[in-house]
């Protein structure tokens, strides 16, 4: 069973990418933290050093992650479980001190 899904990448995680929108496919049973931990891999370093808090080693401060439009903390946060098909996107938070 092969499991497709589009990550919608906003902000500085798009500058840094440089792409919008990223495509990718699972063998089995994927949750949002596989995704985001594929992510991390796939692009620059610098890439994972605005996705996930180095302190935490969690994106959660450093991203608004929506699954179909709805805030994973509604769902099962990272261990929410994703559908072929489902809609991913990443929304940078800005931090100001």
């Amino acid at each position: 069973m092969t499991i497709r899904i589009e990550v919608n990448l906003l902000g500085t995680l798009q500058k840094i990418a440089k792409k919008r929108n990223v495509s990718l496919e699972f063998d089995s049973f994927v949750a949002v933290k596989d995704v985001i931990s594929e992510l991390a891999d796939f692009f620059p370093f610098k890439f994972r050093q605005v996705l996930i808090d180095p302190e935490l080693n969690d994106p959660r401060p450093n991203v608004i992650i929506l699954l179909n439009k709805k805030e994973i903390g509604l769902l099962a946060g990272l261990d929410t479980r994703i559908e072929d098909g489902d809609n991913l996107v990443l929304i940078p938070v800005s931090h100001g001190g």
